[in-house]
């Protein structure tokens, strides 16, 4: 059996990890991408609420039926928790009706990779200025989830945050290496991260939830189909199971 989970993915910025990833998951799933539009690239919440708004979504839901999705993911953090918790949900509503299958968003992502996994405090290393990464927490703490500290990097837009490499993604998860916490959460769907998500477990000591991994793993629960695999960290390991 196979599933599709398309990708709602504005702008550009870490566009590739998605054909890794279904190279990685071994050909059961695919997961094609519609980039939405975007009007300013910033990580500024009135550029973001613009960046989530309807009209862009439904034009790239329009896109995405081509490929018939059994589920759909709108594939961006900012763009989803600068509107809050029921913010959030309305705009997947919007989307499951236009498109008759599930829906849910790299934020909701989290907060269900978060308690699938069986914890309750989390530490944020963000990309985002700090006024920014602040509606993240507190979408986190609306959905129960304790964040004991955030750390922000002020990377002004998506396009250099998709920029940082290797060596700059360590950096920015080992900044936040919160001994109390129990995962580190890496928002932002435009920073690499697939291919470094049992590397930065090992450093950290910890499970690692980045936007793009944990994305694609609500996306396949979803749609009804996904497999553990070691390759993808503690969250493709342990909590590859379908949603109650």
């Amino acid at each position: 059996m196979s599933v599709t989970v398309g990708m709602l993915y504005p702008g550009f910025g870490a566009e590739d990890d998605y054909p890794f990833l279904e190279q990685v998951l071994g050909g059961y799933a695919r997961l094609p991408l519609v980039h939405t539009s975007v009007g300013v690239d910033a990580h500024e919440v009135n550029a973001l609420l613009d960046l989530g708004k309807s009209a862009r979504l439904l034009e790239g839901s329009a896109a995405l039926r081509a490929y018939a999705p059994d589920a759909v993911m709108w594939a961006c953090t900012s763009g989803s928790f600068v509107f809050g918790w029921e913010g959030a949900h309305q705009q997947v509503a919007e989307v499951k009706a236009a498109l008759g299958v599930p829906v849910s968003s790299t934020s909701l992502a989290f907060v269900e990779a978060v308690r699938a996994l069986g914890l309750t405090t989390v530490a944020v290393a963000a990309t985002y200025p700090h006024d920014v990464a602040q509606h993240f927490a507190r979408l986190l703490g609306d959905a129960g989830i304790t964040v004991l500290e955030l750390v922000s990097h002020d990377i002004k837009t998506a396009a250099l945050a998709g920029e940082l490499d290797h060596d700059g993604v360590l950096a920015l998860a080992r900044s936040n290496d919160s001994p109390a916490a129990q995962a580190i959460l890496i928002p932002d769907t435009a920073l690499h991260s697939a291919r470094w998500i049992n590397e930065l477990e090992a450093a950290l000591g910890k499970p690692v939830l980045t936007a793009n991994q944990v994305t694609v793993w609500q996306g396949l629960r979803l749609a009804g189909e996904i497999h553990p695999t070691d390759d993808l960290g503690t969250l493709f390991r342990d909590a590859a199971v379908l949603p109650a």
